[in-house]
């Protein structure tokens, strides 16, 4: 067995690698441009290139574990892909077929009232829904048995119409899975190249409309999850696991059974490798921004641990799988900069990505990106990488003057209007996951990661009134070391109404729920078993539940006299107020759930020599800030802990920079990570 882990990142513009050589303890970092097109490719050059790195050979002979975060399945979802949806049908039950058309009727946000909102297109239209006779009560008992022939005749619809990807949602089969599963030996049977999902499998709890969308999803991404996993098995001709949503890696062979807990996987990675590194370096607190190509994705880490929801979306649909609470926005390093029809400068959420990229890359990109924006103004080097990817200046700077030209503006006026917008952009994500939580945003040091994710860091602060922003050592691959910091992690859940649930049925469901967990867990290889319980409980007559960790221990009066006391916290910090001391409103218990955990040993954060003597500048550029002027540049890699740099300046590294503003400071930790605070 060899004593190399690589994490593998695949972003919409680059992949991130890194390696960790646990014998020695070194960590080899790298990146490689993303190959939209099959996203393998790249994959396959950054595990070769690190390798290289790593031992002068890209013999994976040494390699003891590769974990992969991949965008493939959120992407199809994001970009609403024809051919993600139009081999996908949905059976449900008898009298129900209208329940993806009448959703939950609620307009979003940004939408004065219902009149200037059009409901978008469903995931499956009415046509490619079927029903089929039989009934359960919410008890799991059944009122009239499955319909059997009804089941034959839909199942050959199916397969005489072209649908090879189906969701199967009966009413209460959270329950009771047995007319389920007796569908799918129906469909197997009948149409046996289709892909099936079944909600009982997919999500095993109750609300009909978000089970039967999370479960669609789940059929939607499966054909394309399984080709994409195994033509990479093919390639790398050894096992190998996947980031998962909730916070945990799964093998990819267990993944293709339940891709859709993968839609999160690298934004998830980001989280976690943001979170050890902060509370490595003394913060366990932190707001995680993580600013790629495409897109930045913000999360809240809480006494070292992001918090997680089973409330998230993904693009326009609602995923009721556990997953680690990210608000995603389309402000990227690749974010266009165009003019709406008002006359007004927008910016994103369309993107360049990595083909043909933001002008400066030189490959045909024809619109002005952020990063033409950072390279106009001197911010950022004339090359990527290292000299790896050297960047065309002059083409940035005829972008932006064309641009500005159009809006009666200068280009550095132009310039930094982008990047204003893009700040706020930004902004206003984390706003979304501090204030709507009942969250106090200053409370939080900021690590911003990602390869434009320190870009904005000096105007992130003066907007939101951070206390600093944490910029750990190679930035741009947090996320591929994150995903070498995770454990093995399976989630169950079961819905059990009630108020005054016995004792019994608690420790019948977590038994089941823990014997799910255990059997998965053995399947990885796991020898050694860890147990998270938790639940979702709400005061009765409330609509929505407020999800609470649940201790160890045997499950008596005490047990659940202190999750109920746990809930009435909760529910205090979230929303204000609390009927902890008044009978009148009593707590119903809605949700149990187990997540198995399969640990893993975590690659050791190093310290870094501290340095006496005040840091030497490699060079000097004209960078404009307020005004243009001639600005000094720090190559990280000479920085040591106890290390000053005062704006103005710009910190360059392989995979990223940090424009340290005028009236700033950047000062080095014992860990390497760049604090920056405001000298105001």
């Amino acid at each position: 067995m060899g004593s190399v882990r690589i994490g593998v990142d695949t972003g919409g513009t680059f992949t991130d690698v890194v390696l960790v050589d646990e014998e020695t303890g070194e960590i080899v970092t790298t990146k490689t441009p993303s190959t939209p097109a099959n996203p393998a490719d790249g994959f396959m050059a950054g595990v070769h290139k690190v390798l290289e790195l790593h031992a002068g050979s890209d013999d994976l002979g040494g390699v003891a574990a590769i974990v992969h975060g991949t965008t493939v399945a959120t992407n199809q979802l994001l970009e609403d892909r024809p051919d993600g949806t139009e081999h996908l049908g949905f059976v449900t039950t008898e009298g129900f077929e209208f329940i993806l058309e009448i959703a939950r009727q609620s307009v979003p946000d940004g939408y004065g009232n219902s009149y200037f909102w059009v409901k978008p297109p469903r995931i499956v239209p009415v046509r490619r829904v079927r029903t089929v006779g039989g009934r359960l009560d919410h008890l799991g008992r059944e009122v009239r048995s499955f319909d059997e022939a009804g089941a034959v005749q839909a199942a050959r619809w199916f397969a005489e119409n072209g649908v090879t990807a189906i969701g199967v949602c009966f009413l209460h089969s959270y329950a009771n899975p047995a007319h389920e599963r007796r569908m799918r030996e129906v469909i197997e049977r009948e149409h046996p190249d289709a892909v099936v999902s079944l909600s009982s499998d997919v999500l095993r709890e109750y609300r009909e409309y978000e089970r039967s969308v999370t479960t669609l999803v789940d059929a939607a991404v499966k054909p394309i999850m399984r080709r994409y996993i195994g033509n990479l098995s093919d390639r790398i001709g050894r096992p190998f696991s996947v980031m998962k949503s909730n916070g945990g890696v799964l093998s990819a062979s267990e993944v293709v059974h339940q891709p859709i807990t993968t839609v999160l996987s690298g934004p998830a990675a980001g989280a976690l490798g943001a979170a050890l590194i902060a509370g490595t370096a003394g913060h366990p607190g932190v707001i995680t921004l993580d600013g790629g190509g495409t897109s930045t994705d913000v999360a809240v880490v809480v006494d070292g641990e992001p918090s997680l929801t089973t409330e998230g979306t993904i693009g326009r649909y609602p995923c009721k799988i556990p997953m680690i609470d990210i608000v995603t926005v389309g402000a990227g390093g690749g974010s266009i900069a165009w003019i709406s029809p008002e006359g007004t400068l927008k910016v994103g959420p369309r993107s360049a990505g990595a083909d043909p990229g933001p002008l400066c890359y030189g490959r045909g990109g024809t619109e002005v990106t952020v990063t033409d924006a950072h390279v106009f103004l001197g911010r950022v080097p004339p090359h990527l990488l290292g000299g790896e990817i050297p960047l065309d200046v002059s083409a940035a700077r005829a972008g932006i003057e064309a641009l500005a030209g159009k809006l009666g503006l200068s280009p550095e006026r132009c310039a930094t209007g982008i990047l204003e917008i893009s700040a706020f952009n930004q902004s206003n994500a984390i706003r979304q996951i501090t204030v709507k939580r009942g969250l106090d945003v200053r409370d939080f040091p900021m690590v911003a990661f990602g390869g434009s994710g320190p870009l904005l860091a000096c105007r992130l602060i003066d907007i939101l009134g951070l206390r600093a922003a944490i910029v750990p050592p190679n930035p741009g691959n947090v996320s591929a070391f994150g995903l070498l910091t995770v454990d093995v992690k399976n989630d169950y859940v079961r819905t059990h109404v009630s108020r005054d649930p016995s004792r019994e049925t608690l420790r019948a469901v977590f038994a089941e729920l823990e014997g799910q967990a255990a059997a998965a867990l053995d399947r990885e290889g796991f020898t050694s078993h860890v147990y998270a319980r938790s639940a979702d409980l709400r005061y009765y007559g409330q609509a929505y539940e407020v999800r609470v960790p649940a201790p160890d221990g045997p499950l008596d009066d005490g047990w659940r006299a202190a999750v109920v006391d746990r809930f009435h916290e909760a529910h205090q910090r979230l929303y204000g107020y609390g009927y902890r001391d008044d009978p009148r409103h009593a707590v119903e218990w809605v949700n149990l759930r187990v997540s198995g955990i399969g640990p893993i040993t975590r690659p050791a954060i190093a310290r870094v020599p501290y340095q006496p003597e005040e840091p030497s500048p490699i060079a000097t550029r004209d960078v404009f800030y307020e005004r243009w002027g001639r600005t000094v540049i720090y190559r990280r890699a000479d920085l040591g802990a106890g290390a000053v740099v005062t704006g103005p300046a710009v910190v360059e590294e392989y995979g990223s920079t940090l424009p340290v503003h005028p009236g700033f400071t950047a000062t080095m930790d014992d860990y390497g990570n760049l604090v920056v605070v405001s000298d105001s």
